[in-house]
């Protein structure tokens, strides 16, 4: 852009152009006529150069509100446009583990592990309309996480289609970087993950009670949705959850929040059955036999708390599974029902509050500096609880645990937002049916699992 001339500048020189015409025009009385001809042309060039510059300044302001804002932070990379309704931000998350297993003779466990790689494309069309598209680069094959979009009726109001958490669990749609432990606690393992679906949520009474209802493929316990869903069967999922002193200043209650998560629907095959049940260290501890199917009604339902005040965090689950199961395409149907909960809680030693999103630690760590980051103890107690009547026929007694109780603690220092360092440790004690052998047949159930987890985790 070319400068913009100094409207001053070329007004004083008009002024001392007339001066001299006019001191001219002292000793030349003849000359009159041409010196008021010149006064109007200077006049004119003034009057013209001040539009210009008016002119070249109201483009300037309407390019300035037009162009988009790219926007670089902790929480990602981001470009919208200059009215905020449309935008585009990119996000990742990097979980590398290490997994440590103590006393598990005969067992080969201990890893360097690339828990997850994900980058995460989300964005807002038209201020109303929203989508999100997470890719999994971590584990063994790429695999699409989320693909969804949303419209945003009103604050009370908002309809979500496609792939994302189904509701029913506390931790297990809380975010990945977020939760207290590297690893999720037991009752994650009995419900869902992500599934195929449309879901109708909001904020009512002043956002005091939260909601979500859908209709959703269904899945088996701690299942994910392949991305297809060809059958006729089909879960109601419903959520709600109050925090019924959320607008009451100085109360000691008003990050309390309590509700229940539920589902129910019918499954058939083999899809509706669990893949297996995971110990804290992720190893499995109970599996179905390879034959057994699902036939017939499942439901969960999901009493839940999180309770949050100033750097004090609890958070406590409890969650029945009821899932019908025949041994195999022909066969007696039995309904089983598994059981697990936890209670969960942290504590920030450098005073930030507890959240259900996460910890924002004053100072980033810097050595230099003398500052440190933000640093949380956790700790949690769970425990799980396989249907007697699961075995003999539906599952081994001689290869499965029929239960599983696991304390865990942990320390936790927020480097920054982003980035987050977190060591585990796990300690599970295995319960066996009255069928089961002396010893077990499964090598890692034979002993206790303790199991150490750190992990260097970046989340933007």
């Amino acid at each position: 852009m070319k400068k913009i001339p100094n409207l001053s500048a070329k007004i004083l020189a008009a002024v001392v152009s007339i001066s001299a015409l006019g001191a001219s025009a002292a000793t030349d009385g003849g000359d009159l006529q041409t010196l008021r001809e010149q006064v109007r042309v200077l006049e004119q060039q003034v009057k013209a150069l001040a539009r210009q510059i008016e002119l070249r300044e109201e483009a300037a302001a309407a390019t300035a509100k037009s162009a988009s804002k790219v926007t670089v932070t902790d929480k990602g990379y981001a470009l919208a446009s200059a009215d905020a309704a449309n935008s585009l931000r990119i996000r990742g998350i990097v979980h590398f583990d290490s997994r440590l297993f103590f006393g598990d003779a005969g067992v080969t466990n201990n890893a360097f592990v690339l828990r997850r790689a994900r980058l995460n494309a989300e964005g807002q069309l038209a201020r109303n309309y929203s989508f999100q598209f997470v890719t999994e680069f971590g584990g063994s094959a790429l695999n699409i996480r989320d693909a969804n979009f949303s419209v945003a009726v009103n604050p009370s109001l908002q309809l979500k289609f496609g792939k994302f958490k189904t509701p029913v669990g506390l931790e297990s749609i809380q975010s990945d970087s977020l939760t207290f432990f590297n690893e999720r606690a037991l009752p994650s393992n009995l419900t869902p993950d992500r599934d195929l679906g449309v879901q109708a949520s909001g904020d009512l009474f002043g956002g005091t009670l939260t909601y979500q209802l859908g209709v959703f493929g269904g899945l088996g316990d701690g299942g994910s949705s392949t991305n297809t869903d060809f059958d006729n069967s089909k879960d109601l999922v419903a959520r709600v959850m109050a925090t019924p002193f959320r607008n009451v200043k100085d109360s000691p209650w008003r990050g309390l929040s309590f509700g229940v998560g539920a589902n129910t629907g019918r499954e058939k095959g083999t899809a509706g059955r669990t893949a297996g049940y995971r110990t804290d260290g992720q190893q499995t501890f109970f599996a179905y036999n390879p034959a057994v199917i699902v036939d017939g009604e499942n439901w969960r339902f999901s009493p839940q708390v999180d309770y949050r005040n100033g750097p004090l965090g609890v958070i406590g689950e409890y969650v029945v599974s009821t899932v019908n199961v025949r041994p195999g395409a022909t066969g007696a149907k039995a309904e089983l029902q598994n059981k697990a909960w936890e209670v969960t809680a942290g504590y920030v030693l450098t005073g930030e509050d507890s959240s259900y999103n996460g910890v924002v630690p004053r100072t980033d760590f810097n050595y230099q500096s003398g500052t440190w980051g933000g640093l949380e103890l956790v700790a949690r107690y769970a425990a799980l609880k396989i249907d007697d009547a699961a075995f003999p026929v539906f599952a081994s007694p001689a290869s499965n645990a029929d239960g599983a109780k696991a304390l865990g603690f942990g320390f936790n220092w927020y480097l920054s937002k982003a980035v987050v360092f977190k060591i585990d440790y796990y300690q599970t004690k295995f319960a066996f049916n009255a069928l089961a052998p002396a010893v077990s047949a499964a090598p890692l159930l034979r002993q206790d699992e303790k199991a150490f987890v750190s992990r260097f985790q970046i989340g933007f």
